[in-house]
């Protein structure tokens, strides 16, 4: 039988893996008696987690969220990734640095030596994207608790003018560098996909709404179609091209396109973009030789390039 200490882990560890744990399956995976799982689930309670009796037929424990910190349980896999995602928090344009500075060195403390050692050696440098914004936390925080209470919010929108918007919140999306808050407007009775950096709420908020549907019911896949410009998250504008390269020096530049190899130094790549110049644009930053496979309006579109490179060289 373990010791009393090293049962304790278990135990919690074991209850942080799943949300309700029979009685009886805790003592048999611990190989202890029930008695004596009641005993450790005291001592545990006694040391601040919040472990709440499940009723029914077998009976059973889960472990709730509380109000106060109590020692945390993490696996050296969970551990790394743990600061890991406090490194590359001041790429994601929340504003906390600062404080995810002072947890890695909090979390870092405390590691064993073999998991300090490993931490250390990963030394990530997180750049912010162009064009990224950042958001105050506690505006994030907001949005949230309006999202997660289901209450309508209003709020002033930069670079809008008029009365304060009305919104029903649904997501908070962070893509490309930004935070977007997805709500249906009530204005104007549509949905909308709104920069977070650029919301300021207003307090008090609105009453408590029946949540909607995101459109196709995939917030990922709503907010990439509203980044395209169409209405089913594919680009308005996909065309086919041969070029004069390996697949392998394309596929990793190339985003979402297909690419496939058709012969010796020469790939097949099918791609989208916002528009047929666009497209063309982006395929002759390669530095290879091009035939467009179509459709028309993509070689009108490697036309109408060349002739503005012509003019632009004169």
């Amino acid at each position: 039988m373990q010791k009393t200490s090293a049962r304790l882990l278990s135990l919690l560890s074991l209850l942080q893996a799943r949300r309700d744990w029979p009685g009886a399956l805790l003592a048999e995976r611990l190989d202890v008696s029930a008695r004596t799982v009641r005993r450790d689930v005291d001592r545990l309670r006694e040391l601040g987690y919040p472990i709440a009796a499940v009723k029914g037929p077998d009976g059973g424990y889960r472990l709730d969220a509380g109000s106060q910190l109590p020692p945390l349980l993490f696996d050296d896999e969970q551990a790394v990734a743990l600061a890991v995602a406090l490194r590359v928090a001041a790429s994601s344009g929340a504003g906390v640095e600062e404080a995810a500075a002072r947890a890695l060195a909090t979390v870092r403390q405390v590691l064993p030596a073999r998991l300090r050692h490993r931490v250390d050696a990963l030394q990530v440098t997180a750049l912010e994207r162009p064009g990224g914004a950042r958001v105050d936390g506690e505006v994030l925080v907001a949005l949230s608790a309006a999202v997660r209470a289901g209450e309508v919010l209003r709020f002033d929108y930069a670079g809008s003018d008029g009365p304060p918007r009305r919104a029903e919140p649904h997501h908070l999306v962070a893509a490309g560098g930004r935070w977007y808050l997805v709500a249906w407007d009530l204005d104007r009775a549509d949905w909308r996909t709104f920069r977070a950096d650029r919301i300021t709420p207003r307090v008090p908020g609105g009453p408590r709404f029946a949540p909607r549907e995101v459109p196709g019911g995939d917030v990922a896949a709503f907010v990439r179609g509203r980044f395209r410009g169409s209405a089913d998250g594919e680009w308005p504008c996909r065309g086919e091209v041969l070029l004069d390269l390996p697949a392998s020096a394309v596929a990793a530049h190339t985003g979402d396109a297909v690419v496939r190899e058709v012969g010796p130094g020469r790939c097949r790549v099918v791609a989208g973009a916002w528009s047929w110049v666009a497209l063309a644009a982006s395929v002759l930053r390669f530095d290879a030789d091009v035939e467009v496979v179509g459709p028309p309006e993509l070689a009108e579109a490697f036309a109408l390039l060349a002739r503005r490179s012509a003019d632009a060289s004169g």
